[in-house]
């Protein structure tokens, strides 16, 4: 028999907030502050391809290569804007400090209406509260600004862990945080293969996350799917398995 939950593990990103515009959206804004006219459609076109190609060469902000986050995402708004054209040094680099703090904040994410009250449920529960995730380390002061981070007894980010998920070694560092058996702990992400795959393997009771009821990934069984975060009190309450 396994023991009852203890801990819930969250995702962060597409899972509790997401961004409050597009990336190509609010580059363009900030590109206009600065006195140029870019269409958007034309900056998230080359943000994703410079994102592919950076994460590629240096993936998790590049830790293994001695980057830090700062460095790597100057790389990627640099990359980004020299496709579109900007081609002046100096100009590149204000971008891309601007754009690092302008999403070091609240203003630039939005947080799911369902987030805070699933939070506040875990907690009356009793159950203590994590975070895993692909990021970095703005996220304190993101949740903190979001009215997010005192649900939170830790948060552990890629940056921090040096390895980013699918790679299982994050959850690891998470289940020695927990200290309690991973049969114990509860992970929710909106990734097919990052969150609930992986979790999974470990023995972390896993469910995915699908807001917009798409229905992929047929092996996942409908009690570990989630269309809302909050259908999730009554899934742990149940624990259905």
């Amino acid at each position: 028999m396994r023991g009852p939950v203890r801990w819930v593990l969250w995702d962060v990103k597409d899972t509790l907030l997401k961004v409050r515009r597009s990336v190509g959206e609010q580059y363009c804004s900030e590109a206009e502050r600065a006195g140029l006219k870019l269409p958007a459609a034309q900056v998230e076109t080359a943000f994703r391809q410079a994102y592919r190609q950076i994460s590629r060469l240096f993936p998790n902000y590049g830790r293994a290569q001695g980057m830090n986050s700062q460095e790597w995402w100057t790389g990627l708004v640099r990359d980004t804007f020299a496709q579109c054209g900007v081609d002046d040094p100096a100009l590149l680099d204000r971008l891309a400090s601007n754009l690092y703090h302008n999403f070091s904040g609240p203003e630039n994410w939005e947080v799911f209406p369902d987030s805070n009250r699933t939070l506040k449920f875990c907690t009356a529960l009793g159950l203590k509260q994590g975070v895993v995730s692909n990021f970095d380390k703005r996220l304190e002061g993101i949740l903190r600004g979001c009215g997010l981070l005192t649900h939170f007894s830790f948060l552990l980010t890629s940056e921090e862990a040096g390895v980013a998920k699918p790679d299982p070694g994050i959850f690891t560092q998470a289940l020695v945080r927990c200290g309690v058996p991973a049969s114990s702990v509860v992970h929710v992400g909106d990734h097919y293969v990052n969150d609930y795959l992986i979790s999974r393997s470990l023995g972390i009771r896993g469910y995915l996350l699908d807001r917009q009821d798409c229905h992929g990934h047929l092996d996942v069984p409908p009690q570990h799917r989630l269309q809302s975060l909050d259908e999730l009190p009554a899934r742990l309450k149940l624990d259905a398995d």
